[in-house]
């Protein structure tokens, strides 16, 4: 049983923790005014035509942001009509409760938060949330602090696919520590990190409920979180991964990429009310459209330089290191020269732009006709239903899932828009995920969640989740 007063400590040390990297981005706003470049853009709407032309729409400083840091100062807003104020949002909550209570127009939002704010997910805000596209897939990471580097625990890929060995080396780590000490921190509660943190764990034969409790922390304040002792491990989007390895911030390792866990998931979605979709059809219609070409901006490779070394602005990520280069943070996740890290002087880089995908496919997960990385899988939407259902955020699986992910996931809007700009989409809204996809080698097939959901043997009654944001 946990002692109480020992974990008042412990919460008192990781509040400790937030306040002291939150210093380090008090006072930090957004960019003021729009760059030449953007003001030089020809208006091809006219603002006049729109419902509501004067937006505000928030970005959290990850490197994610990189396609609103680009719509807006290379004027693919203005393009299409669009006035839009940024707002820097501190943490991935705030970016959703802004949509949610009025104060932003449209902000991304962490794969599973729309579909959890529909379902009534345990830790979600339960809301009429939409997303009509995806901001980037793939772009995240899991961080582990060098105890468990010193335990013998390793980046994933050096275990060549044995479970059951990293299993052994996960557990052995957890059972040495007292129960207060047992913590993962994610940036959300009741979205894809937490769900791919409690994945992996069950995969390896841990039950992830019995081990650890995960807390939730936002990007910027991760690091310094790890550095005082106060989690073992961490998810979160880069930069915040390659920040904690030596020859950087030296307090940890990337054990994985997201991609290994599910390669080709979706990270990030553009989330706006149902009713600001209802209210603003046309000003909706600019606004995706501006996203789309500023995340096939994003997706070339020529212009992925450029990009690494604009969201290092302390109006972005403000990722800057105070010796190197001015990417050195931010470059491995955006151009996929990425660097795992490790204690023992050896080099881990893996050079694959598929590190982040913010809109064309490789072409071994490009199987299907038309289909590109913004482009929304309602199916995808439905196994995030699944993870709710495991680990007890729902008492069951919604009988009417294929109606909730119609309405959280608008694949049939985004479908309408991108071929107003002459962009292919899958005529389906539902994919099989196969199994090689999956660190457990387990398909997903969306036309039977209920026998996917029963042939997981770890589950749960109910999480237990600490919110620390």
């Amino acid at each position: 049983m946990l002692n109480r007063r020992r974990f008042l400590e412990q919460m008192g040390v990781a509040t400790a923790g937030v306040a002291l990297s939150s210093c380090g981005i008090k006072g930090v706003n957004a960019p003021q005014e729009l760059s030449q470049e953007a003001l030089a853009v020809e208006q091809i709407v006219n603002p006049k035509t729109l419902e509501k032309p004067n937006l505000t729409v928030g970005y959290v400083p990850v490197n994610d942001c990189a396609p609103f840091a680009i719509a807006y100062q290379k004027g693919f807003f203005r393009k299409y009509g669009l006035n839009v104020t940024l707002s820097r949002e501190a943490s991935w909550a705030n970016s959703r409760d802004g949509i949610i209570f009025g104060r932003l127009d449209a902000s991304p939002v962490v794969s599973g938060a729309v579909t959890n704010a529909r379902i009534g997910a345990e830790g979600a805000r339960h809301a009429p949330l939409c997303a009509a596209m995806t901001i980037h897939r793939h772009g995240n990471a899991m961080t582990m602090n060098k105890a468990m580097w010193d335990y013998g625990l390793r980046p994933w890929h050096e275990y060549n696919g044995d479970l059951e060995r990293f299993g052994r080396d996960f557990r052995g780590y957890f059972d040495s520590l007292p129960a207060e000490a047992r913590i993962w921190a994610v940036v959300l509660s009741s979205a894809i990190y937490e769900y791919f943190v409690r994945y992996l764990s069950a995969a390896a034969g841990v039950n992830p409920t019995a081990k650890f409790r995960v807390i939730i922390i936002p990007p910027p304040q991760m690091v310094n979180t790890m550095r005082i002792g106060a989690i073992q491990g961490y998810m979160v989007a880069e930069p915040w991964n390659t920040r904690a390895i030596t020859g950087n911030e030296g307090v940890g390792f990337t054990f994985a990429q997201g991609r290994e866990i599910w390669e080709g998931h979706p990270d990030r979605l553009l989330g706006v009310m149902e009713s600001f979709i209802e209210e603003n059809p046309q000003t909706y219609r600019s606004l995706v459209k501006a996203m789309i070409e500023a995340c096939q901006y994003c997706s070339n490779p020529q212009n992925r330089s450029e990009i690494a070394q604009l969201i290092t602005s302390p109006s972005f990520t403000g990722a800057k290191p105070k010796k190197g280069p001015i990417d050195k943070f931010t470059k491995p996740g955006i151009l996929g020269e990425y660097n795992y890290g490790g204690f023992d002087k050896k080099k881990r880089i893996i050079n694959d732009i598929e590190t982040t995908m913010f809109f064309d496919l490789p072409s071994k997960l490009k199987q299907i006709p038309g289909d590109h990385s913004t482009f929304l899988w309602q199916s995808e939407s439905i196994w995030i239903m699944t993870q709710a259902t495991r680990w007890g955020q729902i008492k069951e699986f919604p009988k009417d899932a294929e109606k909730k992910a119609h309405q959280a996931w608008r694949t049939d809007l985004y479908r309408e828009i991108a071929a107003e700009m002459g962009i292919q989409c899958p005529k389906d809204d539902y994919k099989i995920e196969p199994a090689e996809a999956f660190i457990d080698k387990k398909a997903f097939d969306p036309s039977n969640p209920i026998g996917y959901l029963n042939s997981f043997e770890i589950r749960a009654n109910s999480p237990q989740t600490f919110y620390l944001s």
